[in-house]
């Protein structure tokens, strides 16, 4: 007879003790951890499932770990194990949330229980105004949806496909609690269907009725006609009637070029309102991330990087400039501007210094990448040596 025969009740006998060992294992442990663990704290409104259910296990090793909280792996790994569909493998096309791009999961959701729906660990608003404290939270006009702290209704958590994380791009978002009719009956005489609505209103709120955003465009406020000639689009030749400065601007070596059939200055900046002089289409950071969105993701996952990344304008010319990456100047004028100890003592720069790389002036750039790296002071090599023999091959 085969040895197979007498091993197979064996196996069995085996198999069904260690699935009752791995069962009461869970109910120990839950039994276990709550001797030291006060169990009041795990039991509210909304209960995380594996801590509901016991199963401490699931998330935490019981004697030691590599992680804090003795995890069994990194927070934003050991979430995404299960919470997969959060970011649903589309990273390389969907804007993320910083936070989820961080993996930093607990800076909104309570790991074991909540009283807030979705285990947040606060009402939905507080928790996203305990990062978004630059917007009022109130306006003398707001728009419903703000006023209630209901933010999910126009934006999405984690990520997007559309820009500020929107649940809808364009004027579809708004179209889907405002109708086509009441929006026309509202711009009686608009000289064209009404559209692109951002560029009048603010989503949030404004000291204006109708959430007309708060520094009207001068044009605008004098009257459509100054711009608009019957249903013909606005072309980027009546801008610069009005901003000769920003024609000159474009002329410069390294620009901003845009669409000359089209009104490329629409592309960043709003035609009528806007919340500051500039009409800007929205903050820096999502006006330049429309284009440059790889730029701010490199940032953004860098452990080290220049901490004014988001105030674009500080460092670039928003136009056109001379100077390489449409910096205001020359780039070490520009970094001595805030690093003024550097700017008069400091490894040698300037026009006197040739990089042996390249040939070309060494500049604060030569040795430190703004946006970010993995590396203190984002250097672009390990300061520690692998930095200086990039040049100092002899020692």
């Amino acid at each position: 007879m085969s040895p197979s025969v007498f091993l197979r009740p064996l196996l069995a006998t085996t198999v069904a003790l260690l699935l009752l060992v791995l069962s009461q294992g869970m109910v120990f442990a839950s039994s276990d951890c709550f001797n030291c663990h006060n169990s009041d704290a795990f039991e509210k409104r909304i209960n995380h499932m594996p801590a509901e259910s016991g199963d401490c296990l699931a998330c935490h090793s019981a004697h030691v770990a590599r992680f804090e909280g003795l995890l069994q792996q990194q927070v934003n790994e050991l979430c995404f194990s299960c919470h997969g569909d959060v970011i649903d493998g589309q990273t390389a096309q969907n804007l993320i949330h910083q936070p989820v791009r961080r993996g930093e999961c607990m800076s909104c959701h309570e790991p074991h229980a909540s009283d807030h729906q979705g285990l947040l660990t606060g009402e939905l608003a507080d928790t996203c105004f305990s990062c978004h404290d630059e917007i009022s939270r109130s306006y003398e006009n707001t728009h419903a949806p703000y006023a209630s702290g209901d933010c999910a209704a126009c934006h999405l958590p984690h990520q997007s496909e559309h820009p500020n994380l929107l649940v809808n791009g364009g004027d579809d978002l708004c179209l889907g609690c405002h109708s086509s009719a009441t929006v026309r009956e509202k711009h009686t005489g608009f000289p064209v269907p009404p559209a692109n609505c951002s560029s009048c209103h603010n989503p949030h709120g404004s000291q204006r009725k109708g959430l007309i955003r708060d520094v009207l465009h001068a044009a605008y406020e004098s009257g459509c006609t100054d711009c608009h000639v019957g249903s013909q689009p606005v072309r980027i030749d009546t801008c610069l009637m009005c901003h000769p400065e920003v024609s000159d601007q474009m002329a410069s070596s390294h620009n901003h070029l845009v669409r000359y059939d089209e009104n490329g200055c629409v592309a960043c900046h709003s035609p009528h309102a806007g919340d500051d002089a500039r009409l800007l289409k929205g903050k820096e950071r999502h006006v330049c991330g429309t284009c440059h969105e790889s730029t701010f993701v490199r940032q953004e996952e860098a452990e080290f990087s220049h901490e004014k990344t988001d105030a674009c304008t500080d460092c670039h010319a928003s136009h056109g400039s001379n100077h390489p990456a449409m910096m205001r100047g020359p780039i070490n004028e520009v970094c001595g501007e805030c690093h003024t100890t550097h700017a008069t003592f400091s490894h040698p720069i300037g026009e006197q210094v040739f990089d042996p790389r390249t040939g070309q002036v060494m500049t604060c750039g030569s040795c430190h990448a703004t946006k970010g790296t993995d590396h203190e002071y984002h250097t672009r090599f390990s300061g520690t040596k692998t930095l200086c023999v990039q040049c100092h091959t002899d020692h």
